[in-house]
């Protein structure tokens, strides 16, 4: 008997197509549900796969959703990633216009690497925290590189705590963003770049 259109599709999908695949789907799901309330089954039936399959990517829960929240933030990192010899201001204003791109592109996702904070288990816990930790050494970075901003290198510290607040700022206007836009790309990329500029220049 010949074989039905979805099971020739699930044949043509490569290894790592299927992977993204079903990361999709985890995307969508823990983005909108509590964590516990997500079922693996779930995934599965969305995805058109068995659970052994589904299994064989990822052999738990909390695997899936770790896998779910570092593919989000590698995607941040890549977009925001700095470049050297560019003017802090200069990088701030294409980092945010990109980041937000992705925030409006991928707003599951998005959501979903936000949600691991109240996850409540500590490995995917400790993904996230990883995650927003390369985001803080990204900036600072950049601010060191930059001659503008490379002496407040002697106030590491608070220079520091300011980024890290900033990022919750962000992450704060971003989603409060995505539920009522009622501000342009342009009006949020200003308001977390100055709130940023604010934070760390005298």
């Amino acid at each position: 008997m010949a074989a039905n259109p979805q099971e020739r599709t699930r044949r043509r999908l490569s290894t790592g197509e299927r992977r993204e695949q079903l990361l999709t789907v985890g995307a969508r799901l823990f983005a909108q549900n509590p964590y516990d309330d997500v079922w693996i089954e779930q995934v599965a039936e969305i995805a058109g796969v068995s659970r052994g399959l589904l299994y064989h990517y990822f052999p738990t829960k909390r695997d899936f959703f770790a896998a779910v929240v570092q593919r989000e933030s590698e995607r941040m990192l890549r977009l925001t990633t700095a470049e050297p010899g560019r003017p802090v201001r200069e990088q701030l204003g294409a980092g945010l216009d990109a980041f937000l791109g992705y925030v409006e592109g991928h707003a599951q996702g998005f959501r979903a690497f936000h949600r691991a904070e109240a996850a409540g288990d500590p490995t995917v816990r400790e993904v996230y925290r990883q995650g927003l930790a390369a985001q803080e050494r990204q900036i600072l970075a950049a601010l060191a590189a930059d001659p503008e901003t490379a002496p407040l290198a002697a106030e590491l510290p608070a220079v520091r705590l300011a980024v890290r607040g900033w990022l919750a700022f962000m992450v704060a206007v971003c989603l409060e963003w995505l539920e009522e836009p009622e501000l342009t790309r342009a009006q949020v990329r200003d308001l977390c770049a100055r709130a940023l500029l604010g934070a760390i220049l005298p």
